[in-house]
């Protein structure tokens, strides 16, 4: 089993309360995921489970948003 972690993802393409939201909604569905922050001024997502950082990442960029680190 994996081990519960805090991965943090630079989000570009991110501008509005709705790009938030769907960043969250989105994160959120994947299985391991135990909760997700959006900050929007930071461009970034910080996300709390056993998921890995590649789905995660694909995820946010199959919604149309750009990980950079």
């Amino acid at each position: 089993m994996s081990k519960v972690a805090e991965t943090t993802l630079k989000i570009e393409g991110m501008s509005c309360g709705h790009c938030k939201m769907s960043v969250e909604k989105a994160l959120q569905a994947i299985a391991g995921v135990v909760s997700v922050s959006v900050d929007l001024e930071k461009k970034e997502a910080i996300v709390t489970g056993t998921a890995e950082r590649e789905v995660l990442v694909k995820v946010v960029e199959d919604i149309g948003f750009d990980v950079v680190s």
